[in-house]
């Protein structure tokens, strides 16, 4: 059973930065692709960043790109998502999951859709102030 704990989520102002963790255990991390999810109140949970299990497969969501970067240690297990210049709009639950498919590892998929993630953490709250 695989196992996601996130980390590093807190209060912020906008246009500063955080940088959230997500250690797991229980399977072999090196062969799932992981992602980071998010959910704001009222919406639905949404990518923000997924990563390839070589992490040469990249995929950001357009809100996201060029603020966010995505990024793993295969050595630690742990997945990390490094974001800068937070906005208000980037308030919300994140949640980091593990797509534990045989696919992903055969051909380096960083999947987009929360229906292909198996295992999610608890998640972590983001809050960023104007």
């Amino acid at each position: 059973q695989v196992q996601l704990v996130e980390s590093g989520g807190g209060l912020v102002q906008a246009g500063g930065s955080l940088r959230l963790s997500c250690a797991a255990s229980g399977g072999p991390f090196s062969r799932y692709a992981m992602g980071w999810f998010r959910q704001a109140p009222g919406k639905e949970r949404a990518l923000v960043a997924a990563i390839s299990w070589r992490g040469s497969n990249i995929n950001y969501s357009d809100s996201v790109k060029g603020r966010f970067t995505i990024s793993r240690d295969n050595v630690k297990n742990t997945v990390y998502l490094q974001m800068n210049s937070l906005k208000p709009e980037d308030t919300a639950v994140y949640y980091c999951a593990a797509d534990t498919n045989d696919a992903v590892w055969r051909f380096n998929v960083a999947a987009t859709r929360t229906s292909e993630y198996d295992y999610w953490g608890q998640g972590t709250q983001v809050t960023v102030s104007s």
